[in-house]
């Protein structure tokens, strides 16, 4: 498995490991922001951070068939992981706003899935993948994710396997520090794209 200071090493290499002002899907500001479009561009780097993410996964979740990811960012991770845990990957998407299944996408009832992202903040997108699962009677077993961002503050209550964690300090913006107000603000993340 990748030490959480090589993988660093491979987010700073591969320019996933971003510094400016950026607005957050949740509305916060940070002064970093982990793009993992970036590492995944570069497929060697991916499958040594996604088959060290799988190896952690096997060690904490028993049992899974299926892998669900929520799109955007989660669909090439959930799936690169899927294929080294040797199970099925498929995605939800929004469709008016809110996660589904599409594409003839099924969970069988009773299967045991791991939602699968590539950056864990505050959870929600997680979250709002879990419902799709249970509305389809899937048993949602756990989260995985290659950056868990969360600093403990996420909405979700069960288990989290990540590839590295990163504490990166949030603001609101009514609270911005001296030196990110001089910043021009950018809007990188998908979750409200048309």
């Amino acid at each position: 498995m990748l030490s959480e200071k090589k993988t660093k090493k491979i987010f700073v290499k591969t320019k996933a490991l971003l510094q400016g002002h950026f607005i957050l899907s949740s509305g916060l500001r940070s002064a970093q922001y982990l793009q993992c479009a970036k590492l995944l561009m570069h497929p060697k780097q991916s499958e040594l951070i996604c088959k060290s993410l799988a190896k952690k996964i096997k060690k904490i979740f028993k049992k899974i068939d299926l892998v669900v990811a929520p799109a955007m960012g989660g669909i090439i991770v959930g799936y690169e992981v899927a294929r080294h845990l040797k199970v099925p990957s498929i995605f939800t998407e929004r469709v008016s706003g809110e996660f589904q299944l599409r594409r003839g996408f099924e969970i069988k009832p009773g299967a045991k899935v791991l939602i699968v992202e590539d950056v864990i903040t505050t959870g929600k997108s997680s979250m709002e993948c879990a419902e799709v699962i249970k509305k389809h009677k899937g048993k949602v077993v756990g989260f995985a994710c290659i950056v868990d961002r969360s600093n403990n503050q996420s909405v979700i209550k069960l288990k989290i396997a990540s590839q590295i964690t990163f504490n990166i300090p949030t603001y609101r913006e009514d609270q911005l520090p001296d030196k990110l107000k001089s910043i021009p603000a950018i809007k990188p993340g998908s979750r409200n794209l048309v």
